[in-house]
């Protein structure tokens, strides 16, 4: 089986060895090195981590394939204190709808299913150094593109059909920014430090979508603590957030902004 053929279900049932070799078939595709292959558990089962040097930058494996992604807020079950929380927002005046669902429907995308191709993507975002209209030629200049945006969630989520990378549930005591040992911190399933920092928003090849992160916007405005975990969420792709960023207002905000490269094997 060659490395395009490769599905993360296919990915799941691989043993070590398997695993190493198409961690090296990676590697040679894309002219770099294997610099770390390790197992964790992920969904209940084991899960293979490939990481791909080149150029000085590591690159995470994304297996690709049929995968189904963003929430169906009206199936999703908040939790009691959820509903409190954001319902002290609402009241403090902040939240697009009365209800939290509904909030969730706005500003997250849509469960679907789509088919997505085997990548290498960047462990790290990369800060912008140019406006974003001139970021997919800067990329292609070094053999890299930006990713689309169900790319990101997948490789965001890796499977996880949960509100965050991590699960259903955040803490509702303190803010991402505050807590400095919570579940964002950690690398994600495919080893990636993604939607870890809110004040980081990461663009992707849509511009009616940013992810990761909302400026700080929900940290420093006292939205409430569900609020300003939201945006750590893997299908949040708030709309008033990308129209900032790419409307007149948003010229100022490139130092802000980050991308996460593909390595297209």
């Amino acid at each position: 089986m060659s490395l395009a053929d490769l599905t993360l279900d296919r990915w799941r049932s691989f043993d070590p060895s398997s695993a190493r070799r198409f961690a090296r078939e990676a590697a040679r595709l894309v002219d770099g090195r294997v610099s770390a292959v390790d197992t964790v558990e992920h969904l209940g089962a084991p899960l293979h981590r490939v990481r791909v040097e080149r150029d000085g930058r590591e690159f995470a494996l994304i297996p690709g394939g049929r995968v189904t992604l963003g929430l169906d807020a009206g199936a999703w079950r908040p939790t009691p204190g959820q509903v409190a929380d954001y319902a002290e927002s609402v009241e403090q005046g902040f939240g697009h709808e009365s209800d939290l669902r509904a909030h969730l429907a706005r500003v997250l995308s849509p469960r679907r299913d789509v088919t997505l191709p085997t990548v290498l993507m960047a462990v790290d975002g990369e800060p912008l150094s140019e406006p974003p209209a001139a970021v997919p030629a800067a990329l292609a200049a070094r053999g890299l593109r930006m990713p689309g945006p169900d790319e990101w969630e997948h490789a965001c989520g890796a499977g996880a059909g949960t509100l965050f990378r991590w699960g259903d549930e955040c803490p509702l005591d303190r803010d991402p920014y505050e807590d400095g040992t919570g579940p964002h911190r950690s690398p994600n399933a495919f080893g990636l430090r993604i939607a870890h920092d809110t004040y980081d928003m990461e663009l992707t090849s849509d511009p009616t979508a940013v992810h990761g992160g909302d400026g700080g916007e929900s940290v420093c405005g006292g939205y409430g603590h569900l609020l300003a975990w939201l945006p750590l969420a893997t299908a949040h792709r708030n709309p008033t957030t990308a129209e900032f960023v790419y409307g007149p207002d948003g010229e100022d905000l490139v130092g802000d902004l980050s991308v996460r490269p593909v390595l297209p094997p």
